[in-house]
């Protein structure tokens, strides 16, 4: 068996610039890959590299050759396992461009096999959460135009993101566009632990469900501080990245953030989900802005999880590939006939 495989650079502008604590987002780098079999049929992934964590665009385009040979030296898109190992041991680093050629032979397998990805998993699509719709920072106005916006499409989940001095006043905002959304919020590390804890308290009485990562990452004595205080369970994002991460942040957290850019690949972020499982987490998958070439891998996850948080193709002006169906929020896994990872490009115009 034979395999051939390719990648390029696609820059994807947002429908609106997305902030967070840290800065704003009005394009997405990311890079598609392409893995094709010797009947030609083509297994797709995506690389949604973050500066945060060390990639770029560039740093992914500049190893993808190496992990490529070692897939095309393997030749066997069913062996999920060996593949993973084997870029692992050619690329230490780079958990998105590792993870882009993972999706890309998990793709191509389930194709290969005339299934989707969930149900070469067994997993049952009816059992996938809702995907919450995330509300950027901005002025306080838009911010509620934002909500009312995501709302009226029909979103019953919404997070916001906070870190700024107008927080309160932003949630405040939220709650009056749309009073009957279920409501996260998200710091990105933006809080001091006693502000955190302050912060949880009104936010627990306008009936928020949870707060991701209120601190910043390396304050791990800082996140434990949060948790056995918070009025509010406690998401680990930016202190959740590999499967080592989980037992240190068991007694930290209420619940587990993995994003597949994070973990390097498909089958590490099953092992993420069953580690914290182990530890009595709960699990979201979140995701990076990114193509529905990866977003759809996600969501073949979602019936293995509690929340999910995979907007990530939403905020997009536009994606070269179809993906996922999403219909107020609910993930539709259904669709047998749609082998692989559901991710199809799009014609062009």
């Amino acid at each position: 068996m034979s395999l051939d495989t390719e990648f390029e650079r696609v820059s994807l502008p947002l429908s609106d610039p997305f902030t967070i604590s840290r800065g704003t987002q009005t394009e997405a780098e990311n890079v598609i890959v392409r893995v094709t079999d010797e009947g030609g049929t083509t297994g797709v992934g995506g690389a949604a590299p973050s500066a945060h964590y060390g990639e770029t665009a560039a740093t992914v385009e500049a190893v993808l050759p190496d992990l490529l040979a070692a897939v095309e030296s393997i030749g066997d898109p069913h062996a999920l396992h060996e593949i993973e190992s084997r870029m692992a041991g050619v690329v230490t680093d780079n958990p998105a461009a590792r993870c882009a050629v993972s999706i890309a032979v998990h793709d191509l397998s389930a194709k290969r096999l005339g299934v989707p990805l969930y149900r070469l998993w067994g997993l049952d699509p009816a059992a996938a959460p809702v995907t919450s719709f995330t509300v950027g920072l901005d002025e306080t106005e838009r911010v509620r135009e934002k909500a009312a916006d995501a709302a009226a499409a029909g979103y019953p989940v919404l997070k916001l993101k906070l870190g700024t001095d107008r927080d309160r006043e932003l949630v405040d905002a939220v709650r009056d566009a749309a009073p009957d959304v279920r409501l996260r919020v998200d710091a990105n590390e933006a809080w001091t632990p006693r502000e955190a804890v302050e912060k949880s308290e009104w936010l627990a009485d306008r009936d928020v469900e949870f707060v991701e990562q209120p601190v910043p990452a390396e304050n791990e004595e800082g996140l434990r501080f949060v948790y056995e205080r918070s009025a509010l369970p406690i998401a680990a994002d930016e202190a959740c990245v590999t499967l080592s991460d989980i037992p240190a942040i068991a007694d930290r957290c209420d619940i587990a953030n993995l994003k597949l850019m994070k973990t390097g690949g498909l089958l590490e972020a099953r092992r993420l989900i069953a580690a914290a499982r182990a530890h009595g987490l709960e699990v979201m998958c979140g995701c990076m802005i990114e193509s529905n070439a990866s977003i759809a891998a996600a969501a073949q996850l979602a019936p293995l999880i509690d929340y999910a948080d995979l907007d990530g193709s939403l905020l997009l002006a536009e994606d070269p590939y179809d993906g996922i169906d999403v219909d107020d929020g609910e993930i539709r896994l259904g669709d047998r006939r749609r082998a692989g990872t559901g991710a199809r490009r799009r014609p062009k115009e």
